[in-house]
């Protein structure tokens, strides 16, 4: 059986703030103002995060890309057999 630990919460926030969760957490069809707040960070944060790793991944690749342009590699066996077969084909 496994437990679930949890931790606390605590925040002040301005009365028509509070009202206003509220209102949207009736709307919403939450149980109370808690499962309202949570749910609502929890998808932000999840926003958030993916956001910040495809500009990691993307920062990652931009600079794998620019290498590869400005540092190409030599071109092996193949690639120089394929380079003559397709101007082969380009001339006819």
């Amino acid at each position: 059986m496994s437990t679930l630990t949890q931790a606390r919460f605590d925040t002040r926030l301005p009365k028509k703030q509070k009202e206003l969760f509220e209102y949207a957490a009736s709307l919403g069809g939450f149980r109370n103002l808690t499962d309202f707040i949570v749910f609502c960070a929890q998808q932000e944060a999840n926003k958030i995060i993916e956001k910040h790793e495809k500009t990691i991944v993307s920062e990652a690749d931009k600079k794998i890309f620019f290498k590869a342009i400005m540092q190409p590699p030599k071109a092996n066996a193949k690639l120089k057999k394929a380079a003559v077969k397709y101007g082969q084909k380009l001339a006819k």
